[in-house]
């Protein structure tokens, strides 16, 4: 009788051990003493590597505060890195405008003749123009491609978009904040061509271009910035996400540090400028055809393209000043980068941005 036991009991220890083994094949897999092994790999063989402390960080974060603080974090990483940068800007816009050679030496020579004419101050003339525009299009332009890399995102469990969609993302960002902010920097260009005298406010510039010009002036060059900001702001986004995405997977989720994100952005704003300056030289012409005396000679894309190149040749009409766009451009996005990145994980760590998580 205890024998039948015995036995029956046998029976039943090697059913449940049999049922654990295929349940075990089931979900993950057994080797070959029948332990089981559960894989941790992705469906591609291997982990996404991401930034652990960032993630975290943006996982106790709502969405409607994930927007306020990109709106912030963008705010203020343009006017800094344009503030930076004023003096190189106004320089360059100079010499785009006008038909006449660059070179680094004549370059200069306009930084030193401007200050001594009019004091150093000038070299930041039209800025506040320029935060009156960089303000809002930073802002706009960070908040937007948070969400749109959310709206393109094909697989919630992933950190990184495809490098298709990242791109995307970032000259949707580009085009959204350009439609929103455009006549500001129209402003922005005409305050740094002219002469003090000309304009003396940003509201008086609006005025005079509505009354001498006509209202349509306000979006003259609209279109070659749009399509400027395809590649640029494009090419920008995309270089500065698949840098931070190689960081990650080369220091296995280490957040980068201030020079590092410094760095990323150096090489984005490299690229990003490299790749839309001739529709840049293209749309400044434009902008300030009204006070340039080429009113009737700049009225299209193609048009004004074709006389710059007549007049001046491809390199020096249609690249004139690149070379120092690879210095100023380089120093702002790099600047704009980081200060967007460290300013929004500190709004971030903020409890006050933690409503509504569990």
């Amino acid at each position: 009788m205890m024998g039948i036991k015995l036995q029956e009991a046998g029976v039943e220890l090697l059913t449940s051990s049999g049922e654990a083994i295929v349940a075990a094949h089931i979900m993950g897999g057994v080797g070959k003493d029948g332990v089981k092994h559960i894989s941790t790999n992705s469906s591609n063989g291997q982990d996404e590597q991401y930034h652990h402390d960032e993630h975290k960080i943006n996982e106790k974060v709502p969405t409607h505060s994930k927007i306020l603080t990109s709106l912030v974090a963008g705010a203020l990483a343009g006017s800094v890195a344009k503030t930076v940068i004023a003096p190189l800007d106004r320089t360059k816009i100079n010499f785009q405008v006008a038909n006449k050679p660059f070179s680094f030496g004549k370059a200069l020579s306009f930084l030193y003749k401007s200050a001594k004419n009019e004091g150093i101050l000038s070299l930041w003339r039209g800025n506040s123009a320029t935060m009156a525009r960089i303000v809002p299009y930073a802002a706009i332009q960070y908040a937007a491609h948070e969400q749109f890399k959310i709206m393109l995102n094909p697989s919630k469990t992933k950190k990184h978009l495809p490098p298709a969609r990242r791109f995307l993302a970032g000259s949707l960002a580009g085009v959204t904040s350009v439609a929103c902010t455009y006549p500001l920097d129209l402003v922005r260009a005409r305050m740094a061509v002219t002469a003090r005298d000309r304009y003396h406010n940003i509201v008086e510039v609006f005025l005079k271009i509505y009354r001498e010009e006509g209202p349509r002036t306000m979006y003259r060059g609209f279109t070659p910035t749009m399509l400027g900001s395809i590649p640029y702001s494009g090419t920008s986004f995309f270089t500065y996400e698949s840098l931070k995405k190689f960081h990650a997977e080369t220091f296995k989720g280490r957040d980068p540090n201030p020079v590092e994100r410094l760095i990323f952005g150096a090489c984005a704003g490299l690229l990003g400028q490299s790749a839309s300056y001739p529709l840049d030289i293209v749309r400044r012409r434009m902008q300030t055809a009204g006070v340039m005396g080429h009113a009737q000679d700049y009225t299209s894309i193609i048009g004004t393209a074709r006389q710059i190149v007549a007049e001046e040749g491809v390199i020096q009409g249609l690249y004139k000043g690149l070379s120092m766009n690879w210095i100023k451009g380089p120093i702002a996005v790099g600047v704009s980068f980081m200060t967007f990145d460290l300013t929004q994980r500190w709004l971030r760590r903020l409890e006050v941005f933690h409503d509504g998580v569990r």
